[in-house]
């Protein structure tokens, strides 16, 4: 029996990788001699580096970069053969960065995610992936842009500063100190998100809350972005406002756009085709993939059903062991996924599931295991009924 295991990270509490390593635990329980293929996976979020450079055998560079709040910190990316970099603007831009009390969108700044483009430049990478999950900016990129040598400049001529309040002093755009190496760097970058990059369903109302804005500063974040947006018009004939993804990490996405000439992907995908995922669905029986919570959001670019989507093209059944079960859940059965599988055994809090997440997930590997091993006793019982059945009716084994 060969399994396909392709499971996200369970965030806050395993890696891609230790969640692999839970689920093959639990089927060796049960079925010792199983084929496993362990494939990491990821969203663009967090864990993409890791999912790229463990599930092609590729290596880790560190720099020092310029933290969300400004700060110096040590950020990791990853090079694959070839020389191809990947990098998560999460490790020197996101929320995992800052405490609750540090989060603040109107001073945060994506320059050291520039630093990270640069740096992958400085090793001749010639192709470079982005990854823009979990971010804890609402700069629009301009950080970014600053790294790689644009120049934002106020009504005075001078550069504006970092984070989401800065970008109301934004008159005027020059990129002609832009490394021109980005030119001849082919740059993907990887979301799971569609959102544009103002309004409602835009960067600040959607993702501003979670990065410490209030009502109040989701507003003057928005107007800021929208602003922002029309002088890269203005000045540039790019028109962002409304490119899908442009709202990604705060608006990161449109910054990448506008200033590094990329193509914005689902996530997921990129790294499915990366990894190579469909040579090894070619004669599997199974898959099990899985994240944190599975809900009505699950459809949307997240790792399960974009690794049921793959499957179903092999017809390969998908079972998603997942931490939490939520509402609108069941959508996600139309997109490839046969059954989901919550590790929670019993009543307890978050924070008791989250510190026995590795336990858990390998106990409902295993329960897997169990009810497909039932289904094959009562299948061969059924098969020896109906054969007993035919020798009484026709009187002959």
């Amino acid at each position: 029996m060969k399994i396909v295991i392709a499971s996200d990270s369970f965030k806050g509490s395993c890696s891609t990788v230790e969640v692999a390593t839970a689920i093959e635990k639990g089927i060796r329980r049960i079925k010792k001699d199983a084929e496993i293929v362990k494939i990491p996976v990821a969203d663009g979020g967090e864990g993409t580096v890791d999912a790229l450079v463990l599930g092609t055998g590729g290596k880790y560079e560190t720099v020092e970069v310029i933290g969300p709040l400004g700060n110096k910190i040590s950020a990791s990316y990853g090079i694959l053969e070839g020389n191809v970099a990947v990098i998560e603007m999460a490790s020197a831009s996101g929320l995992p960065l800052l405490k609750k009390d540090e989060l603040d969108p109107l001073k945060s700044t994506t320059y050291g995610t520039g630093q990270m483009i640069k740096a992958a430049i400085d090793k001749g990478c010639k192709k470079i992936f982005i990854g823009i999950g979990g971010s804890a900016t609402n700069d629009g990129g301009v950080g970014m842009a600053q790294a790689l040598g644009v120049s934002f400049k106020d009504q005075d001529g001078k550069e504006i500063g970092f984070g989401g309040a800065e970008l109301a002093r934004l008159t005027d755009i020059d990129t002609t100190q832009l490394d021109p190496r980005i030119k001849e760097t082919e740059i993907i970058v990887m979301s799971d998100v569609t959102n544009p990059l103002c309004g409602e369903k835009g960067a600040s109302y959607i993702y501003g809350p979670q990065k410490g804005a209030t009502p109040e500063i989701v507003k003057q974040l928005d107007a800021n972005l929208k602003h922002y947006a029309s002088v890269i018009e203005k000045k540039l004939g790019i028109d962002v406002l409304d490119v899908p993804g442009a709202g990604a990490a705060g608006g990161l996405g449109a910054g990448l756009v506008a200033f590094c000439n990329v193509e914005l992907y689902p996530g997921v995908e990129k790294i499915l085709e990366v990894t190579g995922i469909d040579r090894h669905l070619l004669d599997a029986d199974l898959v099990i993939t899985g994240e944190g919570r599975i809900d009505s959001q699950s459809i949307y670019g997240k790792v399960p059903v974009g690794v049921a989507k793959r499957a179903a093209r092999h017809k390969v059944p998908v079972i998603a062991i997942v931490g939490s079960i939520g509402e609108g859940a069941a959508e996600v059965y139309a997109h490839g996924v046969t059954a989901v599988l919550d590790i929670i055994p019993k009543p307890m809090s978050l924070e008791e599931a989250m510190d026995n997440a590795s336990s858990l997930i390998e106990q409902a590997a295993e329960n897997v295991m169990r009810v497909l091993s039932i289904e094959k006793t009562v299948s061969r019982l059924d098969f020896l009924n109906r054969k007993e059945l035919d020798i009484h009716e026709n009187g002959s084994a």
